[in-house]
């Protein structure tokens, strides 16, 4: 199934559903992820897709959990239908809890730090402390707490023997200021009874179809389908143009090195820049702004 994130309404409630099998094994190979870590960056990838989804196309959101856990740092940084990530230890090995993969156990006990890069605005920063580290919960308590936005968060990866993603998916759903309380509460009651989001995506429910089971009894309204990927927005130039941007003295250190390694988290791309190749561009610029 392709990886797609569909928007809907069921009256005056927002409803995002979305599969992320493909992207979330991306993220899986990049980062070289045991079990539980492969969870818990695709449940971060997969919320941080739907909330982006909620705002502009150029804008971004950035979701940071950190908690005291053997995995670390934990962060998605989604953008339009794009997403990348980075998981502090990808390696950590944890024994199940309850047969699930603990990614609570994982995450540990800390903060969740959301930054909102709008149009026209200075970047917006808000953070709330994590509920159970399982990812969706912690984000829902994120919007309740922070933002004073209702919402419910459901996310899941299911992860082969082979280590390999079986399927990864997830929604979200968040009542607009008319919506009926009774509505809400039906909505509510249809939630509560549906299986774990790995279930639905293991038994073929495409977005659309999970979106009609939770509004059951209320027509649903689809608004639109979009291809989502994981991308990496790095690149040589943009390496490049942020050495330019150093000052002098911090510019003339790296005639230390032959070469000048930079490596990205998000994708494990290194980039190397020979000093000749450097001082060459710092030149170049040099001359353009004189």
């Amino acid at each position: 199934m392709q990886d797609i994130l569909v928007k809907a309404t069921v009256e005056g409630v927002r409803i995002y559903a979305a599969v992320t099998t493909n992207l979330v094994q991306e993220l899986n190979v990049i980062h070289n992820c045991a079990p539980v870590a492969a969870a818990a960056l695709g449940r971060a990838a997969t919320g941080a897709l739907l909330m982006a989804a909620t705002m502009k196309d150029e804008e971004r959101i950035i979701i940071r959990f950190e908690g005291d856990g053997p995995l670390g740092r934990v962060i998605a940084d989604a953008k339009g239908n794009t997403v990348r990530g980075y998981i502090q230890n990808p390696l950590v090995i944890l024994p199940p809890k309850n047969g699930k993969l603990d990614v609570g156990g994982g995450i540990g006990k800390g903060n969740i730090v959301v930054t909102r890069f709008l149009q026209n605005a200075e970047p917006f920063n808000g953070y709330c402390e994590l509920k159970n580290g399982e990812i969706a919960m912690d984000i829902a308590n994120y919007l309740y707490q922070s933002e004073q936005t209702p919402s419910t968060v459901a996310l899941g990866v299911k992860v082969n023997k082979d280590t390999s993603v079986q399927v990864a998916g997830g929604y979200f759903v968040q009542p607009m200021p008319d919506a009926n309380e009774e509505v809400l509460k039906k909505l509510e009651n249809n939630i509560v009874s549906m299986p774990y989001v790995t279930e639905l995506l293991s038994a073929g429910f495409s977005p659309v179809q999970i979106m009609e089971k939770i509004g059951q009894g209320f027509k649903v309204n689809v608004l639109e389908t979009i291809p989502v990927c994981q991308k990496c927005n790095c690149s040589k130039e943009k390496v490049g143009a942020m050495l330019m941007a150093l000052p002098d003295k911090d510019f003339a250190t790296l005639a230390q090195d032959d070469v000048t390694t930079v490596h990205c988290d998000f994708c494990n791309k290194t980039y190397y820049f020979k000093w000749e190749e450097l001082n060459a561009m710092k030149a170049a610029k040099d001359k353009k702004n004189s």
